[in-house]
């Protein structure tokens, strides 16, 4: 939810080794986003074999009074950290169509349509469904907004690699660790977006730090939380912007370091940024590999989590390769191996939000659809599955085979379980939890 502006581009640039699809790969598709400042969020994923379901019980964790959990952040820091007007808080998604040269795709926002989303499908029954196959350790992991008791069924599994959460109540956090003490725990807490193009990095770093330590410093939390999160899904539209936001994010992780705390960085958006633009980041990457810090990047699709991979259109079942890659989705791929793998800072990545996300605009599918629940009929009348929660979890599943490809992968969170106001068709609360805790069961660690 960045409120700054870039300019519009689409496409990978030919002229750009950073950003010229290998001759395997075709080149990407269009697809912009819908928007005008973008509401950010992203797209859902995965795939596999079948679905499976099975019920749980769970100790409900108690609720938290700090941060409203919200999607869209909340006014009120203080004066000295840079912020939005309230208009701002947009979602930026990838630009990626154009009438002229293809380019590297980039998000321009839009106004928002006045058009409502589509209401999800009434729920049908659960049909009876073939459970997954044990197989290796999974990666992913829960997007969590507040406390509900679904979130420890699922940990109970022992296989959820990562939650991400707004919700920073420390017995909560507690609870979580005590529950399935091998899940890495990320926090981040509600600000305004930053305005790169003013941004003064080492006093924002600063006055970022002061205000993150009332919660991450605290001794009641600090013992539990892995990483912290500084603003989310900012968008830098020139070199000049990115080199801002690197100065920012090394800063803090050097500050937060000296006091025992991990940073998690960037916290990019779907499609962001631009290939040519991480050169500039790097000198924040090179401060998280020297402080034991890691990437955070948020990836999305729609209609399905394949569109714009190299294994888009080959069906319900595609499969996945190391040598897979995307303009959406498994666009972190290009990401290392173009650019960090080669300067050697192939450091840790956490992918803190992932999944199906209708907000990526010239796309096959109904064309207001925003969570996976809006896919459902889509994916029935097109071959996905005629089961919606279960065609979502091979959807997930399927990504998560790819993230196991990749060993300085972490894990990625699926959005949203307890999902913010306003972003319910998001939601993976009834069938999807049942499906994904069978899978999880059987897909855990071992020793």
């Amino acid at each position: 939810m960045s409120e700054h502006n870039p300019r519009r581009r689409s496409g990978p640039n030919p002229m750009d080794p950073l950003s010229s699809p290998s001759p395997a790969e075709p080149p990407p598709r269009t697809g912009r986003i819908r928007g005008g400042r973008w509401s950010r969020r992203g797209f859902l994923l995965g795939l596999a074999a079948g679905a499976g379901v099975l019920a749980g019980c769970r100790p409900p964790g108690p609720t938290s009074p700090t941060p409203t959990p919200s999607k869209t952040p909340t006014q009120g820091s203080p004066s000295s950290l840079p912020t939005s007007t309230p208009e701002e808080h947009s979602v930026y998604l990838p630009n990626v169509g154009n009438a002229g040269p293809a380019v590297e795709p980039r998000t321009t926002p839009t106004p928002p349509k006045a058009t409502p989303a589509p209401q999800a499908p009434p729920p049908t029954p659960t049909p009876t469904v073939t459970p997954f196959p044990p197989g290796p350790p999974s990666k992913l992991g829960l997007f969590v907004a507040r406390n509900l008791p679904e979130i420890f069924r699922l940990l109970r599994t022992g296989g959820v690699a990562v939650v991400k959460t707004l919700e920073l109540d420390p017995n909560f956090a507690a609870e979580i660790k005590r529950t399935s003490p091998g899940t890495k725990l990320i926090g981040r807490i509600d600000l305004p977006q930053l305005r790169l193009a003013e941004l003064d990095p080492l006093p924002a770093a600063r006055a970022f730090v002061e205000q993150l330590l009332i919660y991450a410093g605290d001794p009641a939390r600090q013992p539990y939380f892995d990483g912290w999160e500084s603003y989310n899904e900012p968008v830098a539209g020139s070199p000049e912007e990115m080199k801002r936001y690197a100065d920012f994010e090394a800063e803090r992780v050097r500050l937060l370091a000296a006091r025992g705390i991990r940073s998690v960085i960037g916290n990019f958006g779907t499609g962001q940024p631009p290939l040519e633009l991480w050169e500039q980041f790097l000198p924040a990457v090179q401060a998280a590999h020297e402080h034991g810090g890691w990437l955070g990047l948020h990836e999305y699709a729609a209609p399905t989590i394949y569109y714009l991979t190299t294994r888009d259109g080959l069906g319900r079942y595609p499969g996945i390769s190391p040598q897979d890659t995307g303009w959406l989705t498994l666009r972190y791929r290009k990401v290392y191996n173009q650019v960090l793998g080669p300067a050697g800072l192939a450091i840790p990545l956490v992918m803190t939000e992932l999944g199906v996300d209708g907000l990526v605009a010239d796309r096959p599918g109904p064309p207001n659809a925003r969570g996976w629940q809006h896919f459902q009929q889509y994916w029935a009348e097109n071959g996905y599955g005629l089961w919606g929660p279960g065609a979502y979890v091979e959807q997930l599943v399927w990504y998560d085979q790819a993230m196991q490809q990749d060993d300085y992968v972490i894990g990625g969170c699926i959005y949203a379980l307890a999902a913010s106001t306003g972003w319910q068709s998001y939601e993976i609360l009834g069938p999807v939890v049942d499906v994904l805790e069978q899978y999880f069961q059987v897909h855990a660690p071992t020793g």
